[in-house]
């Protein structure tokens, strides 16, 4: 897949050379598709993480997953974790939970039982800033490491893992991981839970998409996930499948040591 560190110059010298074209005689045409392809291949590759343009993600095991899959979570802890953690529980799931540093501090009991049940907690950023794209790198560092700290107190880890906010990367985020040495977690099958209202809809979807070393994401914030969910995991074990945390899926780390 290409990269940003490899298009963008590579759109300047096109850019440029079309642009001397127009200017001595030429069409200014060519200078104007190249203008568009820069600008949509770095707006794709800024809201699809799964394509690592600014930075490199994880968004799915590729070879040897056969029957495993990642649930993940989003925007908690809230009250309706605990709902989930007690499913989970049933199943015996394990699950990755983002949190946001806001939340753990909201929630710091059901945050502690999410490490107690054996899952994983990664870092969502402190605030879920709305306008998180437009942070400069220096802001998106105070995020991760203001999170990072609340969990740490709160749990006793210090999360390596980094879901950014409606999975947005960009030359700020890519900078700001590498200061962070945080690793960016996406995902491959998207339930769309925050957005769609019909619980049906929701669990069509995530079935229709679902392969073998996906990482699920859901947001752990409303009872709709919750219902959603009664149903999808009793049909997840039956299919034969089972649910580990990110880190067993990816065979990384999930803490610094």
């Amino acid at each position: 897949m290409l990269k940003h560190a490899i298009l963008y110059p590579l759109f300047l010298v096109v850019g440029f050379v079309s642009l001397l074209i127009g200017i001595f005689g030429g069409s200014f045409a060519w200078f104007f598709v190249v203008l568009l392809l820069a600008v949509g291949m770095t707006a794709w590759g800024a809201f699809d993480i799964r394509l690592g343009y600014f930075t490199h993600t994880f968004f799915r095991k590729k070879y040897n997953a056969k029957g495993l899959i990642a649930l993940s979570f989003d925007d908690g802890p809230s009250p309706h974790t605990a709902e989930v953690l007690e499913l989970l529980n049933t199943y015996q799931f394990k699950a990755t939970f983002f949190c946001i540093g806001k939340q753990v501090l909201a929630y710091p009991d059901i945050a502690k039982q999410i490490i107690d049940e054996g899952h994983t907690i990664g870092n969502h950023t402190y605030s879920h800033n709305r306008n998180f794209g437009f942070l400069k790198e220096k802001e998106v560092v105070a995020e991760l490491e203001q999170c990072n700290s609340i969990i740490q107190q709160i749990v006793g880890k210090k999360p390596k893992f980094f879901r950014p906010p409606f999975g947005v990367t960009n030359p700020s985020v890519a900078k700001a991981v590498q200061y962070t040495k945080h690793q960016i977690i996406g995902w491959s099958n998207r339930s769309l839970d925050t957005v769609t209202l019909e619980e049906d809809k929701i669990y069509q979807r995530v079935c229709k998409r679902l392969k073998s070393g996906d990482i699920m994401l859901f947001h752990d914030t409303s009872q709709r996930t919750v219902n959603v969910l009664k149903r999808l995991l009793p049909h997840l074990q039956k299919q034969g499948y089972i649910s580990v945390s990110v880190d067993d899926l990816l065979n990384l780390h999930g803490y610094e040591d």
